[in-house]
């Protein structure tokens, strides 16, 4: 690949960007209090808030990425000694757990092996012997694609003054994520996923009652950047809109840009593109002898880890996709490193042509063997 091609970005993140999002970014910048990027926020508030099929006035894009999103909800949420469940099946959620631990918490982790799923039943049977403030599960799993069951968390909380924390960075937009529905009280996700914007931007939701145990805090939160109570009076709809901080404008209007164009194609119609052309993935890997860590009961349309296959050096694999294919795809985390790599299908990039491409280039690597 020389210099100047641009690649296919088919690894866990950052997807392909539409022209147009693109272009909105490239708008010329007006002032973070001028009142037309002020309707253009709250009209981000209002599209993500459809997206999450959720209601909560607490809805907006942090001021960073994913991992951003991750750190102002453990930070707003969790308090000294708090008692926190942490589901681990991979990389982030252990990133969960060491955010908790820096912010005072107590981590109680349900650990399976890297591309299993938890059963829900152990989560909330651990939440509720040790009366857990907060219990927190990574919806899917970039560092595995897993696709982490979280329908029955909720109900099985019920009694308790835990609250249901969820990392829907990888899901959102690309599966179904209903957040009212499942009684979720806190999710946040980033836009270089299946949203489709550039990385730099983290949507955070945060129910009514979670947010009243952010307002009862014994202390201010330890973050002063990602204080959730300082944040609402920046974006308050229709309010005075605090100074807090120099909003990142560009990214902000690529954002609602990015919206925009998932508006435009029906939620069911978004999910089943998501699937069918992971399924086409599938049985094309499969045809080349390739196998695939997760089984496909939990297996996210949106991130396949693939096992390399013996003999093949992993690294090679894909240097040889992105020199001579134009084609970038991620290697494993933790204990999979050099044992598999990340195929990501998302948002813009969910495209069979995509796919045939990766096939292609992955059947010539395999030929010159």
């Amino acid at each position: 690949m020389s210099s100047g091609d641009e690649p296919l970005l088919l690894g866990p993140g950052p997807s392909p960007v539409a022209v147009r999002v693109l272009e909105a970014a490239a708008r010329p910048l007006v002032g973070h209090l001028d009142p037309r990027f002020l309707a253009e926020m709250d009209e981000v508030r209002s599209m993500l808030r459809e997206l999450c099929e959720t209601g909560n006035p607490f809805t907006l894009p942090i001021s960073g990425t994913g991992s951003a999103g991750m750190e102002a909800a453990v930070a707003n949420l969790v308090e000294e000694g708090d008692s926190c469940v942490i589901g681990v099946n991979g990389v982030f959620g252990g990133r969960i757990a060491e955010l908790v631990r820096r912010h005072g918490g107590e981590p109680l982790l349900v650990e399976v092996p890297f591309g299993e799923a938890i059963p829900q039943e152990r989560l909330i049977e651990v939440a509720r012997d040790r009366q857990a403030r907060l219990l927190a599960v990574v919806h899917a799993e970039t560092s595995t694609g897993v696709l982490q069951p979280i329908d029955r968390l909720a109900s099985g909380l019920e009694g308790l003054d835990c609250l249901l924390l969820v990392d829907a960075v990888t899901s959102l937009g690309g599966v179904p994520v209903r957040v009212d529905a499942w009684g979720i009280d806190a999710l946040y996700s980033g836009t270089q996923k299946c949203l489709s914007a550039p990385p730099g931007l983290a949507p955070l939701t945060v129910s009514d009652r979670a947010f009243k145990r952010v307002r009862s805090r014994r202390a201010p939160p330890h973050s002063w950047y990602l204080d959730l109570q300082l944040l609402a009076g920046y974006w308050d709809e229709g309010g005075a809109r605090a100074y807090h901080h120099t909003a990142p404008v560009a990214a902000i209007r690529s954002l609602a840009e990015a919206l925009r164009v998932l508006q435009e194609e029906p939620a069911a119609e978004r999910h089943e593109r998501h699937l069918r052309t992971a399924r086409h993935l599938w049985a094309g890997l499969a045809e080349l002898g390739f196998e695939l860590l997760v089984e496909e009961s939990v297996r996210t349309p949106m991130l396949t880890s693939v096992l390399v296959p013996d003999g093949v050096d992993e690294a090679a694999l894909r240097r040889s996709l992105l020199a001579d294919h134009g084609i970038e795809v991620g290697g494993g985390l933790g204990p999979l490193k050099g044992r598999v790599f990340r195929v990501g299908l998302m948002g813009h990039g969910a495209r069979e042509a995509n796919v045939d491409r990766l096939l292609e280039a992955l059947a010539s690597f395999l030929r010159s063997r």
